[in-house]
């Protein structure tokens, strides 16, 4: 194979493969060899927990958290962290923490990530932030503006970018191995929680650990309500951004990241339940992307319905496989090529490639050109500390951010969007402007 094209594409990608993946982050102090990150944590509970252990995990330190919810500062963190002061309003605790930290993380539900982010950012603190980044389009290019012209180092919670199978496949796909990408479909069964809701339920008492307005943030004002907080958020388009939001930005990953996507000219939707305050019951989201340097132009399809309201490809896009729209798993994708079909499970090494004989070939001759780290929670901590930067780092995470939630633009506007992506506007739907860029409750301005 010294002479195919295989063997070309490999010497490529041993030449690109210190330039295309790597970034270095020059941190806000300078970290001798044995010291530790000081980090402050807001959102400390469901998610936020996990990610307070798993940063503490990788080697830093947590100094302060954060939470609107007193309850959740909880036994486990009290005796986790008993030196960690507790505060309820992130804005307090960068004032009165701010010298003692290095970077922060921020685990709350979405409508917050880019006030807390740009918050710390601003002062010059590294920020590892859940998905999806933002809760609006404009969010997510303000968030990545910002993570550039402090020159700290960032991370988007999305964890399998940082695993073996999605940066295996990234060079796999690379390197050709199902030819030029022409098509890409995936999906989830998710939402499982309500959507679909007309209309905001009536006020009930507010529990007396909870500060609501604070939880409330820049949203618009609500009365409280346990439909609403703590976990039921995701399907009102005033704090969360759906299946799309909470999926999306972990299923598409891998197919953006390694057909080196852009910008799509165009997203259209089809949606089951859709309202003006809660996301769909189902759905069907097409974003059009100009060709690109591994694929041509494309369609890339998104599927998402939990029970009677799923979605998922129609069986055509399976022919020449084993699989179908009822045998395929409930959070994968499937990139159909020149050359072959690829169907890729985010955490399984197992790659399912049609015809099956190239696999083989590929994983042999193709080279490891992207570095690999123990975890996402490890790479981020390391960059902070002045190490190359997360591959999920806001240069990367913003934009994909932003293609993600143009779905749920689309969905709420009922029509086709054209796109201009450097101009973040809506070419044929002024109308979009308010929801791309939302005003924000008083006092929470940007």
């Amino acid at each position: 194979m010294k002479n195919s094209p295989l063997h070309s594409r490999r010497r490529f990608l041993k030449q690109a493969g210190t330039t295309a993946f790597a970034f270095q982050v020059v941190p806000s102090r300078v970290f001798g060899a044995n010291e530790r990150l000081s980090v402050g944590c807001i959102g400390i509970g469901g998610k936020g927990a996990g990610d307070v252990r798993d940063i503490a995990a990788a080697g830093a330190d947590i100094v302060a958290l954060c939470d609107v919810d007193e309850s959740r500062r909880g036994k486990d963190m009290t005796e986790r962290f008993p030196k960690a002061p507790f505060y309820k309003d992130f804005r307090m605790m960068l004032e009165k923490e701010g010298k003692h930290l290095d970077a922060v993380s921020v685990s709350t539900p979405d409508h917050l990530h880019c006030h807390a982010a740009v918050w710390a950012m601003r002062m010059g603190k590294h920020v590892y932030v859940q998905k999806p980044m933002a809760h609006s389009v404009w969010e997510a290019r303000l968030m990545t503006e910002v993570a550039k012209e402090q020159g700290v180092a960032t991370q988007m919670g999305n964890q399998a970018h940082a695993g073996e199978p999605i940066r295996r496949a990234v060079e796999l796909i690379r390197a050709g191995l199902i030819g030029k990408v022409k098509e890409v479909h995936t999906w989830t069964n998710r939402p499982i929680w309500p959507q679909g809701m007309p209309s905001f339920p009536k006020g009930q008492p507010i529990p007396n650990a909870l500060d609501w307005y604070l939880w409330l943030g820049p949203a618009p004002d609500h009365p409280y309500h346990p439909d609403l907080c703590p976990f039921k958020w995701r399907g009102w388009w005033d704090f969360g951004t759906g299946a799309l939001g909470d999926m999306g930005c972990h299923i598409m990953d891998m197919p953006f990241w390694a057909l080196d996507l852009k910008h799509p000219i165009s997203v259209e939707a089809q949606s089951e339940g859709a309202t003006d305050v809660a996301g769909p019951l189902g759905a069907v989201v097409t974003y059009r992307f100009p060709k690109g340097p591994f694929s041509h132009e494309l369609d890339f399809c998104w599927y998402e319905g939990a029970e009677e309201a799923r979605r998922m490809p129609p069986n055509a896009v399976f022919a020449g496989t084993e699989f179908d729209a009822e045998s395929a798993k409930k959070f994968d994708c499937l990139l159909i090529g020149d050359e072959g079909k690829l169907l890729f499970q985010r955490r399984s090494e197992r790659f399912v490639v049609y015809p099956k004989d190239r696999l083989e070939a590929f994983e042999q001759e193709t080279p490891k050109t992207i570095r690999r780290v123990p975890n996402e929670d490890v790479e981020w901590v390391e960059a902070c500390k002045g190490g190359p930067a997360a591959l999920s780092h806001f240069e990367h995470a913003g934009p994909f951010t932003e293609t993600v939630l143009l779905g749920n633009l689309a969905v709420r506007l009922g029509k086709k969007i054209t796109w201009d992506g450097p101009g973040m506007k809506a070419t044929n739907a002024p109308e979009a402007n308010a929801l791309i860029r939302r005003d924000y409750r008083k006092g929470w301005e940007i």
